[in-house]
């Protein structure tokens, strides 16, 4: 059976955001259009929601999306999950290129979710570590491989 209502990320306990990504190919520049719904109100807006809270539902949304969005931040993340990695183990089990992945993990680390170190070896290798500070995000990871067994399964079938 196909459910009426769309997507969403829960965010506060009473507020559930719908994300809408439209993008341009021209430009490659990506768009995200966020909408609150009250959750168990079948969304339609009470007098509890307000403007306010809706705004800083959005802006948290960004905010994340700002740090691990894009098609390999959170892919790298879950790697990393099961220990230190060099950075060619990186690239192969990705699959991602050395320029991309370089720049991914730039920006994983000047957010404080991984770190790096350089190992006294000849040649000189790097190992690259998720930090305590990416365990903040384990459940979001968790809920998404949850949903996305749920989504597989319901596309083709299979698990």
């Amino acid at each position: 059976m196909v459910s009426n209502h769309p997507p969403a990320l829960t965010i506060f306990s009473d507020i559930m955001i719908l994300l809408k990504f439209y993008g341009s190919k021209v430009t490659g520049e990506r768009y995200t259009f966020v909408t609150c719904y009250l959750k168990n109100t079948d969304y339609k807006k009470n007098t509890m929601h307000t403007e306010e809270t809706c705004k800083k539902a959005r802006l948290a949304v960004q905010d994340t999306l700002d740090v691990v969005g894009g098609k390999w931040k959170l892919v790298l993340l879950t790697i990393l999950m099961n220990g230190k990695k060099r950075f060619r183990e990186l690239s192969r089990e990705a699959g991602i290129s050395p320029r991309i992945l370089s720049k991914e993990l730039q920006e994983l680390e000047m957010h404080g979710l991984v770190s790096r170190t350089v190992c006294d070896t000849r040649p000189v290798t790097v190992e690259y570590a998720l930090t305590p500070y990416s365990e903040t995000l384990k459940e979001v990871l968790e809920a998404m491989s949850r949903w996305g067994q749920q989504h597989r399964k319901k596309i083709i079938g299979k698990s």
